[in-house]
């Protein structure tokens, strides 16, 4: 019997709904266990950090952060079930997909979270009821407190801010807007087979659907979105296959790309310019609105990442891609 995985997360993480998602549908035997206040001390000398998804590999005893090198290092281990398309070319675009959900949807996942008096209240409470079983009373509303001020106090830091808050929003709408006339059960970026695009997509979306205000809009105007959420955290029934060839894109995902192309992109290369250029601050025009906020480390090494990928493919498999990549506006920032 294979040795059962550990998935260590928290219900309000989007990064652990999407990790444990793709545990399911992999049909890799783990256990979810909810993140704790001792967490962080019993691994600390284990971790430089731990941040949820954790993930615990029982035949090595070692632990691994970050969902996205989670993912890689799980098709390493097991070829069954992958989510990574057979044609390299479209595993890179799918992979393009889910890096734009872990690092620009997300920012509509913080904003609404922490915008509104009444989002802020339900997800301090929420946070901490599901990370601090072990208090009460008081100490759980300085806790609730606590946790409000923290994040609300990081959304300049994240780019969270009224003056960036409409092209957020208006790049969260049009991907709800690409995705709901496509997603279904067997209806997927890539196939009739979730990939790991579709997964990054769900681990962001997920918590947005749970959440108080953005829950009732997704209801109330994209309602199939809200059910193919419900549907895409267990699809470990789901077999499916591949599409074959990039003109088999679906519309769906030839819109998240050129949104890439249009915010995404330009967002990361502007971040990387100004923090190659020890800048504090940096400004970028996308879709036709102001967007500004420091530099981040970690999205500089996202563009990095990508641009390695796309140009170790073979010349087979990135001839067949560039012309999409192309068209929706990607080749060139991912190139130059």
């Amino acid at each position: 019997m294979m040795d059962r995985y550990q998935v260590i997360g928290a219900l309000g993480s989007p990064y652990s709904m999407k990790l444990r998602a793709i545990m399911r549908y992999r049909r890799l035997p783990f256990d979810w266990v909810h993140r704790s206040p001792d967490m962080g001390k019993r691994l600390a000398n284990r971790l430089k950090v731990a941040l949820v998804p954790i993930l615990h590999i029982p035949k090595d005893d070692a632990y691994l952060v970050d969902s996205t090198p989670i993912a890689y290092e799980l098709e390493r281990r097991h070829s069954e079930r992958s989510i990574l398309p057979d044609d390299p070319g479209l595993a890179f675009l799918s992979h393009l997909i889910e890096d734009m959900a872990d690092e620009w949807i997300t920012k509509a996942m913080f904003l609404y979270r922490w915008e509104k008096p009444e989002d802020q209240e339900y997800s301090a409470r929420w946070i901490i009821a599901d990370s601090r079983p072990d208090l009460d009373g008081q100490a759980f509303e300085d806790a609730v407190q606590g946790i409000l001020e923290r994040q609300v106090g990081r959304m300049r830091l994240v780019g969270c801010t009224p003056e960036n808050a409409p092209v957020i929003k208006a790049s969260y709408w049009r991907a709800l807007e690409a995705l709901a006339p496509h997603v279904r059960i067997n209806r997927y970026l890539f196939g009739s087979r979730p990939s790991l695009g579709d997964f990054g997509m769900f681990g962001q979306l997920k918590t947005l659907a749970t959440d108080t205000s953005p829950m009732l809009e997704m209801r109330g105007k994209v309602p199939m979105v809200e059910h193919w959420l419900r549907q895409m955290d267990d699809v470990s029934g789901v077999e499916g296959e591949w599409i074959e060839n990039v003109s088999d894109l679906p519309d769906a995902t030839l819109e998240l790309l050129r949104l890439a192309g249009e915010v995404y992109l330009p967002f990361l290369h502007a971040n990387a310019a100004a923090a190659n250029a020890g800048e504090d601050r940096f400004a970028v025009t996308l879709m036709g609105q102001p967007y500004a906020q420091a530099p981040f480390g970690y999205q500089v090494k996202c563009l990095d990442w990508l641009r390695e990928e796309l140009a170790g493919l073979d010349d087979e498999a990135r001839a067949r891609i560039r012309p999409v990549l192309e068209e929706t506006g990607c080749w060139n920032l991912l190139t130059d």
